[in-house]
């Protein structure tokens, strides 16, 4: 990496200055902003100080003079002739720029921490298992063959798992279906790598038996692929997320839409 000199260091004390103030206009405390520019550029290049090994300059012959060049510009001509004063270089703008760029880098969150934040600290949440866990959308399809868990849901369930109360739920219409199920989620791992148990895997035979698990349980989300019963939960249940492939009209304030969970998590 290059060396800084005095006129790097005014100079991106400018740069710094002039980007806190385009960015953080609105702050307040407009002293708190010059407070933190005057230590990112101390801790910048306290940082540079030790870091390069200061080398003795050797003491330089005098020049002879030369003869006049008829190229119009002497190639030995320093920045401070080419560039008169008040008017700073390419290099030196594009070395200043990209030393306020890496330190202003923003750090990528986690996916636990999105899932945190997109669930607003959620400490309960129930699920439905048709459409937004499993492969299949329908109970009858689950009557003719093996359930199928949505590899790319994995992550993103694991992680609600760590923070939330999860309650998994289903309508079936045979205790085969039932069995299909809890296969497909231990196949998965899910019982293993999670928090969750069969416990918590809830089964019904009708739609309203659904509708009453959620409103017993009374969650903070409740995540399902039925706009129905979205709809009948949107006045007792806090947050929601309606998962289709189909784009729709917002059924209420309290309702996210999303076209799979994993999606709603930018996984």
């Amino acid at each position: 990496m290059a060396d800084y000199s005095k006129e790097d260091f005014l100079h991106l004390f400018k740069k710094l200055g002039a980007y806190l103030s385009d960015k953080i206009l609105n702050t307040q405390d407009i002293r708190s902003v010059w407070a933190i520019a005057g230590l990112a550029v101390a801790v910048i290049f306290t940082w540079r100080l030790f870091r390069t090994p200061t080398v003795p300059q050797r003491r330089q012959p005098k020049r002879q003079p030369h003869a006049p060049s008829t190229s119009g510009v002497n190639s030995s001509q320093t920045d401070s002739t080419l560039f008169p004063p008040g008017v700073t270089s390419t290099s030196e703008d594009s070395r200043a720029q990209t030393a306020i760029d890496d330190f202003f880098q923003p750090i990528k969150p986690t996916l636990g921490q999105i899932v945190r934040q997109r669930l607003s600290d959620g400490r309960k949440v129930t699920c439905r298992l048709l459409g937004v866990i499993l492969e299949e959308n329908t109970p009858e399809e689950l009557q003719v063959k093996q359930a199928t868990v949505k590899s790319s849901v994995l992550d993103a369930l694991l992680e609600i798992t760590k923070f939330c109360d999860l309650y998994l739920m289903e309508t079936v219409l045979d205790d085969e279906s039932e069995k299909n199920v809890l296969m497909a989620l231990e196949n998965a791992g899910i019982f293993t790598s999670s928090g969750l148990v069969k416990d918590k895997v809830l089964f019904c035979s009708t739609d309203i038996g659904r509708t009453s698990f959620v409103r017993q349980l009374e969650p903070d989300w409740h995540i399902d692929s039925s706009r129905e019963i979205v709809t009948q939960l949107s006045r007792f249940i806090k947050y929601q997320l309606y998962v289709s492939a189909i784009k729709t009209e917002r059924i209420a304030s309290n309702v996210f839409s999303s076209s799979s969970l994993e999606q709603f998590f930018n996984v």
